[in-house]
């Protein structure tokens, strides 16, 4: 998760295979492209035929509360309060929802979910987050974070609050295909076998009450920084598998960053269950992402060379992208902001050249909206 003022502890190393064939022009169409190959189907566990996976269907946003989703208490997206009722969170969210839809083209919104949240006095009005973007035709995915501060250590808070959490959370949506479930967010506190094994619980107990293995997102590991170890996973056949990437992770020119975020990938076989679920850079400070990536600002040009790399893989990969954050209080990574309030309430775009290229990443135009070089 990015965190503007308190970014992870440690920077993971990067090295990397060179843009292929992007060249300048501006985005032909907002219309994503047609005709990309269907994932083969995966086989589940115990010989069980997994359903056919599609990560691209995903074209999406996260939705975040100022506080980077990591609350002790419940989360709150931006734009809401605790004051609020159910009537008032479904009205903003309801004009948040259409705003990602309208000035950003997306379909899908991913949100926070914690044991304060659900099942609480909060969860009465929470619900009317979920149950707008429903409305309105968003795909929504759920994903529990832990708390802050000595809770935040990559590991489940409380197991059994987090089953009940679930316990609800899936009973609640059992029979909406639109609403997707991710057991954890960045579950960094486990080793691979560890995390495997934790997921595999999950998977194990909701799937025997009916939900479907290709509504859950299983993280990858670490920071979500890899996915190959999930996907190699065959108790975890089936499922998506989602994967996080940032441009403050590493320096490198575009070859670089495409041999990094190739090497976590794995094979097309994990592709075909891969959503990018967080990827950002900052949108707030005037960089041009259409431009070229070789104008001499150091951090500047980074971003750029991530950002033209990540969308360009992503879209040749067949990746689903859900960008990091759609909308969030005082982030410079945020893709809009909040303009008036109540039914007046709207969003602005803080950069189109950023919404270029994730419309790029979901498939839309046949020409990259940018230069190389």
């Amino acid at each position: 998760m990015h965190a503007p003022t308190t970014r992870r502890g440690r920077l993971l190393t990067a090295s990397l295979a060179a843009l292929a064939g992007a060249t300048a022009l501006a985005l032909a169409s907002p219309a994503v492209a047609t005709g990309v190959p269907a994932p083969a189907a995966a086989t589940a566990a115990h010989g069980k035929p997994a359903p056919a996976l599609d990560p691209t269907q995903f074209h999406g946003v996260n939705w975040a509360d100022p506080r980077d989703n990591y609350a002790n208490g419940p989360v709150v997206l931006s734009g809401l309060a605790t004051s609020d009722d159910y009537r008032t969170v479904y009205r903003t969210s309801e004009r948040i929802i259409r705003g990602f839809r309208k000035d950003l083209g997306a379909n899908t919104v991913r949100m926070p979910v914690n044991p304060s949240s659900v099942g609480t006095a909060w969860w009465r009005s929470y619900k009317g987050a979920i149950d707008a973007a429903r409305h309105e035709g968003f795909r929504v995915v759920l994903g529990y974070w832990e708390g802050d501060g000595a809770s935040k250590d990559g590991r489940v808070d409380d197991p059994a609050a987090w089953t009940a959490m679930w316990d609800t959370l899936t009973t609640t949506y059992a029979h909406d295909r639109g609403v997707y479930f991710e057991p954890m967010n960045e579950p960094f506190g486990y080793t691979a076998d560890q995390w495997i094994q934790v997921a595999t619980d999950w998977v194990d107990r909701y799937t025997a009450r009916g939900i479907p293995r290709d509504r859950v997102f299983v993280s990858g590991v670490g920071y979500n920084d890899h996915v190959d170890a999930v996907c190699a996973a065959p108790a975890l056949a089936g499922t998506y598998v989602s994967q996080h990437y940032y441009g403050f992770w590493g320096t490198h020119d575009a070859a670089g960053w495409a041999a990094d975020f190739e090497s976590r990938l794995g094979d097309q076989a994990c592709s075909a269950r891969t959503v990018l679920d967080e990827f950002g850079v900052p949108m707030t400070t005037g960089i041009d992402y259409r431009g070229s990536a070789t104008t001499g600002n150091a951090d500047a040009d980074n971003s750029v060379a991530f950002l033209q790399t990540v969308t360009t893989i992503a879209r040749e990969r067949h990746l689903g992208a859900v960008y990091w954050p759609g909308l969030r209080t005082d982030d410079t990574y945020s893709l809009t902001t909040i303009q008036g309030s109540g039914k007046h309430l709207s969003l602005a775009v803080t950069n189109q050249s950023g919404v270029a290229l994730l419309h790029w990443a979901w498939g839309a135009g046949r020409r990259a909206p940018f230069t190389v070089g």
